[in-house]
């Protein structure tokens, strides 16, 4: 944390972690019936610091596929999401 959702028109400001969980559980109910997810994932970018990865995921069972450019940056030895854009499929 701290880390940014761009939708279009509406960005989130993350701030804590209770946020994403909040997120996930309101979610939850859209992947009704997935049986697989498979992600395809694009390495755009990448420096010593910030890698930018383009990720198609289908949900098999269920859900529309989605798409979405992830900024993931180092701290420390861990990666972290600091910017999670929705992408047109």
């Amino acid at each position: 944390m701290p880390a940014l959702i761009e939708f279009p028109e509406h960005a989130i400001a993350v701030t804590d972690s209770n946020q994403t969980e909040e997120f996930f559980a309101g979610a939850f109910g859209q992947y009704e019936g997935v049986t697989v997810a498979e992600a395809v994932v694009e390495v755009v970018a990448a420096t010593r610091h910030s890698i930018w990865a383009d990720v198609t995921w289908n949900h098999h069972g269920g859900a529309p596929v989605e798409r979405k450019m992830y900024q993931l940056v180092r701290t420390g030895d861990d990666w972290k999401i600091a910017v999670l854009t929705p992408l047109d499929t």
